[in-house]
């Protein structure tokens, strides 16, 4: 078990690194402060991606996010996958490394999705043998992301937060807290974005994510958020991460655009907003 006391990542706007930006960030990053890359993208021996990688860790901060390690899969974790991802931070030595709370493997089929989970005793058990294992191959900690979500399990017993929490208190692990998919989740599933960060165990949040997300209708007309890391950062997710700093102080905060690309301006603009935020609680 780790001993969870923070997040060696700066209290400053991050974002996720794309290859099209890497002039500007190693020209000038303006608010930018660290990047974020996903783990699955780097994992090749040397080449361009790598050299890049590289060049951008002597400069600042990188995370590094998992997609692939299936955390809440029925079966056991992929040993060469894992073996893998603890090969790139041993040689990158980020200043963090994540994961998510879900499952994207069934058997010998990867599904390229990040799927929900029931929160059992059953599935908590699980997930708390597969932290750990993460959490010996790299020998740190990890943090866990809250998933967004499009349905709920009746079989949970636990609450999502209660569920991380509790996570926390058995691994030692720390949580990203991704603040987009909270909203996208009680809009989806009816509940209070407000009172669910308010139950969330907030001492334990080393990383803070932002994206945004696109609004459809459901079967039956009602509203359905879809969590697609393509546009701005919608201005009820801004509130809502004004509602975490109020508490947490200051924090690494990661803006999140993964499809549709802006040009560098567009994105060091988001981070600028966001470092405002944190000005306002520093």
């Amino acid at each position: 078990m780790f001993d969870w006391n923070g997040s060696e990542l700066p209290a400053a706007p991050g974002v996720g690194f794309k290859a099209r930006h890497f002039e500007a960030l190693m020209v000038d990053p303006g608010a930018v402060r660290w990047v974020e890359v996903h783990a699955e993208n780097y994992m090749g021996a040397g080449g361009r991606p790598r050299a890049q990688l590289a060049a951008l860790a002597e400069r600042m901060p990188v995370s590094v996010h998992g997609v692939g390690l299936s955390i809440g899969g029925s079966g056991a974790l992929d040993a060469r996958h894992l073996a893998r991802v603890a090969r790139l931070c041993a040689e990158l030595g980020p200043a963090s490394f994540s994961e998510h709370l879900a499952w994207s493997t069934h058997e010998t089929e990867f599904l390229n999705d990040l799927l929900p989970l029931p929160y059992t005793e059953a599935t908590l058990a699980r997930v708390c043998a597969h932290v750990d294992a993460v959490q010996d191959a790299l020998g740190r900690r990890m943090l866990l992301e809250n998933p967004s979500s499009y349905l709920a399990f009746t079989e949970s017993t636990w609450s999502e937060p209660d569920f991380l929490a509790e996570i926390v208190r058995r691994t030692g692990c720390g949580l990203l807290l991704d603040v987009n998919n909270v909203f996208v989740s009680a809009v989806n599933l009816g509940f209070s974005p407000e009172a669910y960060v308010d139950a969330f165990p907030l001492g334990a949040v080393g990383e803070i994510h932002l994206g945004g997300h696109d609004a459809d209708r459901d079967e039956h007309g009602a509203p359905l958020l879809i969590d697609s890391h393509g546009r701005e950062v919608a201005d009820p997710v801004w509130a809502l991460l004004d509602r975490v700093l109020a508490r947490t102080g200051p924090a690494p905060v990661l803006i999140e655009w993964d499809t549709g690309v802006p040009d560098w301006p567009v994105l060091a603009a988001e981070a600028a907003r966001a470092g405002a935020a944190l000005e306002r609680v520093a």
